[in-house]
């Protein structure tokens, strides 16, 4: 990112498309739109729709109720030079708890679907993993940027033109693979420019951040790369748990590993956490993953 005003931009485009807009044929239903933000790849990045999904979900809870889990599936890629409609359906309204699906859009046909629960903020049982110990912050890491020369010009505008900063404590993929085969992985995030107060935004923020690298755990088991020839990745599903509240604009480490993968097939889980070692979010997702020699 080249500047102050450049990642500001990016920020303010990440929350335009997270302003969803009701639909005003459909007063009845509970129909939203909204816009994708442009790809070089030409496809939509799954964590806007996650993203997105949850802002939609939520317009529909009664107050005080926040996002805990959430699950998903990725049925079709997405354009993202077209718009998005998202159709919420309140499954469930308890005393302590709702539940809602929403269905994302794209010429008629569902490209992502997810079932969420939001939960009243109630007292009870307290704990949590630990963070990892040993890992360098994030202020002695290169950027991704810094480290993405050589890159195929479109693959590194993917990295450019985002509103995150992140910064591997390994070297990352992006152009060969370490020696070591090991499947597991730490990664530093945060938006480039301050995030509104809005702690629903910094959810569904959350939420887009969370689809960044997991995949890279599974890569790095089998010392594969980005620029593996041949490679096919794409991700079936996404789950995520929101554990306590945090801010996506202070540095977050994003804890990675993959327990399995067979069949074309890699699970990958992650765990979120605050600089000061909070845990506040946990993420799973499994990917399809071709490689030609295997």
């Amino acid at each position: 990112m080249s500047s102050d005003e450049d990642a500001r931009r990016s920020v303010e485009m990440l929350l335009g498309i997270l302003d969803l807009d009701a639909s005003e044929a459909r007063t009845t239903e509970d129909i939203f739109t909204g816009a994708s933000h442009p790809m070089p790849t030409g496809r939509i990045y799954g964590g806007q729709v996650l993203g997105q999904s949850l802002v939609a979900a939520e317009r529909t809870l009664p107050a005080g109720r926040v996002a805990h889990s959430m699950h998903g599936y990725f049925l079709r890629a997405g354009d993202a030079t077209e718009g998005l409609t998202f159709a919420v359906d309140r499954i469930h309204e308890g005393r302590s708890f709702s539940t809602r699906r929403c269905q994302a859009y794209q010429n008629g046909v569902p490209i992502f679907s997810m079932i969420a629960s939001f939960q009243d903020d109630n007292p009870g049982i307290d704990h949590a993993v630990a963070m990892p110990e040993g890992i360098p912050g994030p202020e002695g890491l290169p950027t991704d940027e810094e480290l993405s020369e050589g890159m195929h010009p479109l693959a590194r505008q993917l990295l450019t033109d985002r509103p995150v900063d992140m910064r591997h404590v390994e070297r990352p993929l992006f152009l060969e693979a370490g020696v070591e085969k090991a499947a597991q992985q730490a990664v530093w995030m945060r938006m480039r420019a301050p995030f509104p107060d809005d702690p629903a935004l910094h959810r569904a923020a959350l939420a887009y951040l969370s689809d960044m690298s997991i995949q890279e755990s599974i890569l790095r088991a089998h010392g594969l790369s980005w620029q593996t020839p041949g490679l096919k990745v794409a991700s079936l599903d996404h789950a995520m748990w929101w554990h306590r509240p945090g801010r996506v604009d202070d540095w977050l480490l994003y804890v990675q590993e993959s327990p399995n993968a067979r069949g074309g097939r890699g699970l990958a889980s992650g765990r979120i956490y605050d600089r000061e070692g909070t845990l506040i979010a946990s993420v799973a997702q499994e990917i399809t993953i071709r490689v030609p020699e295997a």
